[in-house]
């Protein structure tokens, strides 16, 4: 899912918004291994159809892993987000490969005076709207970052 070399016209673009608006489909794109490891238990313990959108490019990416997530039984709930990095002037929701983006965008504004909160989504549907409205109360700015289209997109979804 999302830009990736050498695999196929069908597979170098972001299908989050098509599968998301798909009916009773669970849709889950992670960025870390931790994401990948509690969100695909999830989705196999699920009673409904859910789909795993991993992005080809972070295959090669080292991520730690708590000690938390190391445990057998570490599950991510569907449905729940995560704020990667508080901040207080701007929040940027994101999700799979666009979060490692995010957090490099967050750290050069911070040395500019700006303080970021990035959200990695993890679970695009359901999608986790509590923790996006709170976040905007917070910063009363938001930017959505995905590879996705620019309209009709995850980020549309949000905005609307």
């Amino acid at each position: 899912n999302g830009a990736a070399a050498g695999v196929s016209a069908q597979h170098s673009q972001c299908f989050a918004a098509w599968y998301s608006s798909v009916p009773g489909l669970k849709v889950v794109a992670p960025w870390s291994a931790e994401d990948a490891k509690g969100l695909m238990k999830a989705a196999i313990r699920d009673e409904n159809p859910v789909v795993v959108l991993e992005n080809e490019l972070l295959y090669g990416t080292p991520f730690p892993l708590t000690d938390e997530a190391q445990d057998k039984d570490f599950v991510i709930p569907l449905g729940k987000a995560k704020i990667e990095k508080e901040g207080k002037d701007v929040s940027i929701v994101t999700f799979s490969k666009m979060v490692g983006y995010s957090l490099e965008v967050a750290k050069n504004l911070e040395a500019e005076g700006i303080s970021v909160e990035v959200i990695n989504l993890r679970t695009l549907r359901p999608l986790d709207r509590e923790a996006i409205v709170n976040s905007v109360k917070k910063t009363n700015r938001l930017v959505t970052v995905e590879e996705g289209w620019p309209q009709c997109g995850i980020g549309a979804e949000i905005a609307a």
